[in-house]
């Protein structure tokens, strides 16, 4: 039998790449800081000690020698394979405040932190808080159950690692532009219903004037890009909204076919974070998961990452489809969650 005919391009370029062909070179993406550049974070996150990080950006942190080095990351995150892992922040028996302040210096050369929920939160904690998703009001982050493949909804998702489980809690990554060529090549009639809207579930945390849910595609193709944003938890959960149409044959075969592909061994990657490790993402062309786990009684060796959603100055255009849920499509200042009672603040402690 002959493979069907491709109804849409390829994604061509660095972007679509092959998590299996990558885990053989990892200096490809992982950028380890010298002791100089150490140094440089330090000396900045000296001069800022004692102020809120809601109220510093760029200007305040002075990294005359990294900053080249990280917009050369920024352009690789955007504009190249999506990702990069920078390793050696010294965060082991370090105080919170001075790991956020270092995080959050790095974080402003890649963009304009975002509100990552209705609280307000512009720096996440991951970390357990003894929730379940049953609770149809609760993010996955706040648990310790595996994510599923999803993207976050900003530019660029950021993740620091503070401290690791005592077992599990690996981070998976894989190439949603990779995954976009395989479903082209193999079932172009899925393809076309990914780029179709679906709606998805916003878990209780509504916008004043929207739905408790937005209607998104998988896959939108706009001003030459083809860019992707998904959840398919969140996706799933939706249906329990009488208003939203029934799942037919092929909707649920699409889901299953990209959950499956997502999690493919040749084309996911794999890695552990390790304490001072930042993974910076492109969400529009990368999707991310984490193992579940279980972690350690003691309450100081719990895992706990820090967490930015970034709007990125110079990241492609987004349709206007996206602004029901990124809030607008205005390059470097879209995306977070806005509700009615948000207030913008970076918590220094899980709440």
């Amino acid at each position: 039998m002959s493979a069907p005919a491709l109804s849409r391009p390829l994604v061509e370029g660095p972007s679509a790449w092959i998590g299996a062909e990558l885990a053989r070179r990892p200096e490809q993406w992982i950028y380890a800081l010298s002791p100089a550049e150490i140094a440089e974070i330090e000396a900045a996150v000296a001069k800022v000690r004692g102020r809120d990080l809601a109220h510093l950006n760029a200007a305040d942190f002075d990294l005359p020698c990294l900053t080249p080095v990280l917009e050369g990351l920024r352009e690789e995150v955007l504009n190249g394979r999506g990702f990069v892992l920078i390793r050696g922040l010294p965060v082991e028996g370090k105080p919170i405040e001075d790991s956020a302040a270092a995080y959050w210096g790095i974080g402003t050369r890649f963009g304009n932190a975002r509100s990552q929920n209705a609280m307000g939160h512009l720096l996440g904690h991951v970390r357990d808080l003894g929730l379940a998703t049953t609770d149809p009001n609760v993010r996955t982050y706040q648990t310790t159950e595996r994510q599923h493949f999803h993207t976050d909804s900003c530019d660029i998702v950021a993740l620091l690692c503070l401290k690791t489980a005592q077992q599990g809690g690996l981070s998976s990554i894989v190439s949603s532009m990779a995954m976009y060529n395989e479903l082209a090549k193999r079932r172009p009639d899925l393809l076309d219903r990914l780029c179709q809207p679906f709606a998805t579930d916003r878990r209780g945390e509504v916008p004043a004037g929207e739905k408790p849910y937005f209607d998104m595609p998988v896959y939108n193709e706009h001003a030459g890009y083809v860019s992707a944003i998904y959840s398919g938890t969140y996706i799933r959960s939706a249906q329990r909204f009488p208003d939203v149409p029934r799942f037919s044959a092929q909707d649920m075969e699409a889901l299953e076919m990209f959950d499956d592909l997502a999690n493919d061994k040749e084309l996911r990657l794999d890695m552990e974070l390790r304490p001072g490790d930042m993974q910076f993402l492109h969400n529009h062309t990368c999707l991310h998961d984490r193992t579940a786990f279980v972690d350690w009684p003691e309450p100081e060796r719990k895992r706990h990452l820090l967490r930015l959603w970034l709007a990125a100055p110079g990241a492609r255009p987004l349709p206007p489809i996206y602004a029901p849920r990124y809030g607008s499509t205005t390059v470097g200042d879209r995306g977070g969650i806005i509700c009615e009672k948000t207030r913008l603040h970076a918590p220094l402690e899980p709440v």
